[in-house]
Order: structure tokens, then C-alpha cells, then sequence
């Protein structure tokens, strides 16, 4: 099929990387291997923090979906249309208009539901994701929570899941040579829950500072000067700031570590849990949102409850301490994600769901 893919929040092709547009590109790889053709079908951005500015969004939207209509009519026109990851701050301005007026079905991926947005300015935008949900051919969710959400509000909806994936080619040809104490995290450094769980890893670890480990970290953004005094009273040699690095660069540095620390404060899933563990290394994470989503609790890592901080501690700690648990996870963390969670089977995975609620209708 030809398929018109749109991601409101961020473009796949958006400058600055984050979850979101690595998502946006491998469902995309994802939809090519299953033998479509893709086209990214705008680069509108249609998020807004307040619904003053999705008002102004809306207008702004106007010339784009007019563009969008033109070029449809001219001869164009897709077979299906894509939509990732729409959210009442996110809402999608063409799809659910455009396939409604040339009759083509429309699918989404992660959307969310929240009805606790129902009661305030945010409704009428939060029912045009309901609208959109109840209309699509079908609702691919990615984490159990938001599936169940989606179902309490719109029972009616199609439904269907996909477990988080990653591309694992890299991770398969990397020979993993770990360093037992080395503890790694790759995250982005910016204002919110990232913050937040910078802020609960450097208060975890600064109460195991008798254990002889070292904390690579992989990341930057707008709150580097922030994350850095986080860490500031940690001796010499403790930290190692690596700041941004290429996709490649990663998978090395994840080979040459021992195990992940990232506490997760309000992930959707986090794809970085996967591909630490691709790369052979167990995770310490909380037990929160979409994370048992990517973690194995017990097998592939360590899911303490959220917020405690002495928890987390206690689980690094002891992974540090029980070598032979440590290798265990890891081995099972490779086996796990390599085996159930590469980019050929979210192909074959997307692929079966077309046939199912595609195929019927076309």
C-alpha cells in the first residue's frame, strides 16, 4: 500500500532526537519491510502547551490541510493514512478530515486517551482524539495502559497491540565486553521527568558511594548545567560525562558497561531499556508507567516501587555486589530483546494487523 505517515508531536524527520522521533523512523523501516511504500505526508508540528495556543495551532493548520487536499485531488492520493502518537495536546488537523472526504481507512499508533482532560479547557480537543480513535480502522497501543484507557473510553474502538521494538542489527554483531562496576544511562537532559529521574539517580547513588562503581553519561539538552550540579559532589573519576553521541557510539558505550540506571519517572516505555539490554545489561529501573512494558521484572532487571529512593539504591547495590546474578540478567536481557523485540518482527507484527483490519474493508 501507499501510505501517508504523520506524526503531530514530532516529525521523524524533527532536527532534535528524543523517543518520539526514533519511534516515528522505526515504525516507518517497519512499514518498508512489510513492503509499502511510505511518505512522511507533512511536517506540521501540531503540539500545544496550552489551549490558547492549540486555537492558534488550529489556524495555522488551515494552509497545510489545504496543500494536503490539492495534492490528493491532483492524482496523489494515499491508500492509507498513518497517524503516530496523537494526544489531546497533539491532535491530528488532517487524517481523520482527509480520509473522511476520499474514503480511505486511517490508523493510529500510541494514541492516548485521558479523561481527566474531559473536565477542562483541553476537552473539545481531547474529543477529536476520541472521534479519531472510534473512526479508525484500527488503534495500534503500544503499552498495556494506554490499550486499557483507549477501552474504557471508547469501547467501541478497534483495538490491537504492539510490543516497543528497536532495530537490533547493531546490538547483534556487537560482542559485548562489560565492565562490571560501570553503570551507564542514556537520557536527555531537559526540564520535566527526565529531570526528575536525574534527580533520583544522583540521590540513589550518592547513598552507595562505599560501593566502587563509575556512572557513564550519555546525554545533553537544555538542562545540562542543572544535571551537572546534581552530580557536582561526587569525587573525581565517579562520573563520566559523555554528552551526545551517534547511534553507534552508544552501542559501544552500552557494550562496555555493566548495567543500566535509569529510574523512569512517567516513561511511555523508554526504547533505551531496550537497547541496554540488546547490548547484555541488566536494568535498575522503577516499577512505573510503561516500563514492565520493556523490562522483564526478576529476569532481564530490577523494577523497584516508585519513588523509593532507598529501593533503587538497594537494587543497584546489589547487582553490583552478586556478579553472578548480574551476568545471568544480562544474558537474559540479550536473549529477550533480540529474540521478541527486533524491528523484523514489529514488521510482521504491523503486517498481520493490516491484513486483519485493512484487508476486509479494501
Amino acid at each position: 500500500m501507499r501510505i501517508a505517515f504523520y506524526a503531530p508531536l514530532k516529525s521523524p524527520n524533527h532536527p532534535v532526537p528524543s523517543g518520539d522521533r526514533l519511534m516515528g523512523r522505526l515504525l516507518i523501516r517497519a512499514l518498508h519491510m512489510g513492503g509499502h511504500t511510505v511518505q512522511v505526508a507533512s511536517e506540521f508540528r501540531s503540539f500545544a502547551s496550552t489551549p490558547e495556543a492549540a486555537a492558534r495551532v488550529e489556524g495555522e493548520a488551515a494552509l497545510e490541510l489545504q496543500r494536503l487536499r490539492a495534492e490528493w485531488t491532483g492524482g496523489r492520493q494515499p491508500d492509507l493514512w498513518f497517524c503516530y502518537h496523537p494526544y489531546y495536546k497533539s491532535v491530528d488537523p488532517f487524517g481523520p478530515v482527509l480520509c473522511a472526504e476520499f474514503g480511505i481507512p486511517l490508523i493510529t499508533a500510541e494514541a492516548s486517551y485521558s479523561p481527566k482532560r474531559d473536565q477542562t479547557d483541553w476537552a473539545p480537543y481531547q474529543a477529536r482524539i476520541g472521534a479519531m480513535v472510534r473512526d479508525a480502522a484500527v488503534n495500534i497501543g503500544f503499552t498495556r495502559r494506554d490499550r486499557e484507557g483507549l477501552e474504557r473510553a471508547i469501547p467501541e474502538a478497534h483495538i490491537a497491540a504492539l510490543a516497543p521494538f528497536i532495530d537490533t542489527a547493531a546490538f547483534e554483531r556487537l560482542q559485548p565486553v562489560p565492565e562490571p562496576t560501570r553503570l551507564i544511562t542514556v537520557a536527555m537532559m531537559r526540564a520535566g521527568d527526565k529531570m526528575q529521574s536525574y534527580a533520583m539517580l544522583a540521590e540513589a547513588l550518592a547513598t552507595i558511594r562505599d560501593k566502587p562503581w563509575t556512572l557513564a553519561i550519555v546525554g545533553d539538552g537544555p538542562m545540562r548545567g542543572e544535571v551537572e550540579r546534581l552530580f557536582a559532589t561526587f569525587e573525581p573519576g565517579r562520573i563520566d560525562w559523555l554528552g551526545e553521541r551517534g547511534a553507534d557510539d552508544i552501542v559501544e558505550d552500552l557494550g562496555r558497561s555493566g548495567i543500566y540506571v535509569w529510574p523512569g519517572c512517567g516513561e511511555a516505555y523508554g526504547l533505551a531499556y531496550l537497547e541496554a539490554q540488546a547490548a547484555g545489561l541488566p536494568v535498575v529501573a522503577q516499577n512505573t508507567a510503561g516500563v514492565p512494558e520493556v523490562v522483564q521484572p526478576g529476569l532481564t532487571g530490577l523494577l523497584t516501587a516508585e519513588g523509593d529512593i532507598a529501593a533503587y539504591a538497594s537494587a543497584i547495590s546489589g547487582l553490583l555486589d552478586d556478579a553472578s546474578k548480574r551476568t545471568d540478567m544480562a544474558n537474559a536481557a540479550r536473549r529477550f530483546v533480540l529474540a521478541e523485540r527486533s524491528l523484523a518482527i514489529a514488521a510482521k507484527a504491523i503486517n498481520a494487523n493490516l491484513c486483519r483490519y485493512i484487508g476486509k474493508e479494501r
